[in-house]
């Protein structure tokens, strides 16, 4: 790939999220709250879903993904994670079981399955699903859930899903917690979105629910460290040789995330930034039991990760500077925004310790719990060490720029209590 690769997405208009509703519905600094003192409804309906049916479904799936599927019950769920032939990240999302021989799986890895399915190599159709999707996370939200459905609940493990029904509506209820809460994602025909939408929130008025808008939405995957393709990293679908696969997503429906690139980090070659699942910190997820695409780049990897997961925290006064640069007769700074992007927007800043590059810190974003601009970031292993110090090189190409100072923290950063005994 060529200097025009990436100066095309630096010159791309990003575009106004689709999801999630409207920007606020009572306080972003409210909304943010919710996943740490009551619940929240998130709106994720935006995300295409698509239905894998027959005798090789599965096969398709192992074929393409870095997971392990010896043990993959009906009824389960998997994070599952697809890459290229040089083991970067091509799609992720939920992969749902839901017979022996269907499957559904949202997100990115819709379009990859149903790009790779029009090959005709395997013996399986797919079709797109009309459905909802919402997240109900939060020290709270059990207690919502159960009195919704009127079920226990306690029963469902951690990615595994159940059928209820809210409303008299069917739903399939996926336990995950995209906030690092316990949380469940349910699923439905679209027809029925707006009548389960309602019945979740009035239950919900008892346990303080709120919704989250787009101002604030993608906080809880920044606390909770769920990097997010097209937002915290570049897709390598927007690579070299993946020029069928974009004229097929011309076709393909749903929306898709538009590649836009901010940020100082200004490679030559498209491809460097792209990230393996060790970048991301999915490595746990990758099983060399079969054989599947990336494997002989990811297995190389394996002996020298080349980055780790990272939180890092803005220094405070350097912020703040930023924001008087606005103030100032000279041309200010780019800003950073609160609490973050409105618009869908791949961040890449260059992370320096002493002027030498160890990394990328991605879309920086503002916790209100926590009273800090945080990003995930992917630098070198000999940096991650948390309390190691670090600088941002803050500033697209051709403008002002400047250093901010920041330290490594773990990712999470905030507790992880996803997998909490629903019993207790």
């Amino acid at each position: 790939m060529t200097r025009k690769d990436v100066e095309r997405l630096r010159a791309a208009t990003p575009d106004y999220h689709r999801g999630w509703g409207g920007p606020e519905y009572t306080d972003w600094r409210d909304e943010q709250m919710s996943w740490k003192s009551t619940c929240y409804l998130g709106d994720w309906s935006f995300l295409v879903d698509l239905e894998v049916s027959g005798p090789d479904a599965l096969k398709v799936f192992q074929d393409t993904s870095v997971n392990g599927f010896g043990k993959f019950a009906i009824g389960q769920a998997k994070h599952v994670v697809q890459c290229t032939e040089a083991g970067k990240v091509v799609a992720e999302g939920v992969l749902m079981r839901m017979s022996e021989d269907t499957y559904r799986v949202q997100s990115t890895p819709a379009r990859w399955t149903a790009y790779i399915l029009e090959s005709g190599h395997y013996d399986a159709t797919s079709r797109i699903i009309d459905t909802f999707q919402f997240q109900v996370s939060g020290p709270n939200a059990l207690a919502l859930c159960q009195k919704v459905t009127g079920a226990e609940m306690t029963d469902i493990k951690f990615m595994h899903f159940g059928e209820f029904r809210i409303a008299g509506r069917q739903t399939f209820a996926v336990r995950q917690g995209m906030a690092g809460e316990i949380g469940f994602e349910f699923h439905g025909a679209a027809e029925d979105a707006e009548v389960v939408r309602a019945a979740i929130l009035e239950a919900g008025e008892a346990f303080g629910i709120r919704q989250l808008g787009r101002r604030t939405a993608m906080i809880n995957h920044l606390e909770a460290a769920f990097p997010t393709g097209g937002w915290h990293y570049l897709p390598a679908s927007h690579g070299p040789g993946m020029e069928g696969y974009q004229a097929f997503l011309k076709r393909f429906t749903g929306w898709k995330i538009p590649p836009v690139l901010r940020g100082s980090y200004d490679p030559d070659d498209i491809s460097d930034l792209f990230m393996s699942p060790y970048d991301l910190g999915w490595g746990k997820s990758i099983r060399f039991d079969h054989d599947f695409t990336g494997r002989a780049a990811l297995e190389h990897e394996a002996e020298n990760p080349n980055r780790q997961r990272v939180t890092l925290e803005f220094d405070p006064h350097d912020v703040t500077e930023i924001y008087n640069s606005l103030f100032g007769e000279t041309t200010p700074y780019d800003q950073i925004e609160i609490p973050h992007p409105t618009r869908w927007v791949t961040w890449a800043d260059e992370v320096q310790i002493d002027g030498r590059f160890v990394g990328i810190s991605s879309t920086p974003g503002y916790s209100y719990y926590f009273r800090k601009v945080l990003s995930l970031a992917f630098v070198a292993p000999e940096v991650a060490q948390p309390g190691t110090k670090v600088n941002i090189l803050w500033g697209s190409p051709g403008t002002p720029q400047r250093l901010i100072s920041a330290t490594v923290a773990p990712a999470p950063y905030k507790t992880d209590r996803r997998r909490g005994d629903l019993g207790r």
